[in-house]
């Protein structure tokens, strides 16, 4: 039952973003959750993938192309799900640092024991 809390939470996580950030657009809450978990599966399988292919650039840019394949992957994700758009690079780079900072507090303020 975790699993769906933090597909809830990542969910709103994007819709913040999404508010925040200009260069992507999500319509409605189905697509939110449906592109957290695109999300998910993408960080899961792809981004490794993307990491070790690209491992030589990132150490020679300090680990700062690790943003780039953030970016990326939110690419990927929005040409998967409907009523999920990015319009730029930056979009997507801006929406990814956004999402994944504010999924991380979102998370660790639901997983905090009272």
């Amino acid at each position: 039952m975790r699993w769906f809390l933090t597909l809830c939470l990542n969910g709103l996580a994007l819709l913040i973003a999404d508010a925040l950030v200009s260069g992507f657009e999500i319509q409605g809450i189905f697509s939110a959750l449906l592109a957290a978990l695109v999300l998910g599966l993408v960080n899961t399988f792809i981004r490794p993938v993307l990491i070790i292919l690209t491992f030589p650039v990132t150490v020679l840019t300090l680990g700062f192309f690790i943003f780039m394949i953030n970016a990326f992957a939110f690419i990927i994700a929005s040409w998967i799900v409907p009523g999920f758009t990015v319009y730029s690079f930056w979009g997507a780079f801006w929406g990814a640092i956004i999402t994944s900072l504010v999924s991380w507090l979102l998370n660790s303020i639901s997983s905090r024991e009272v």
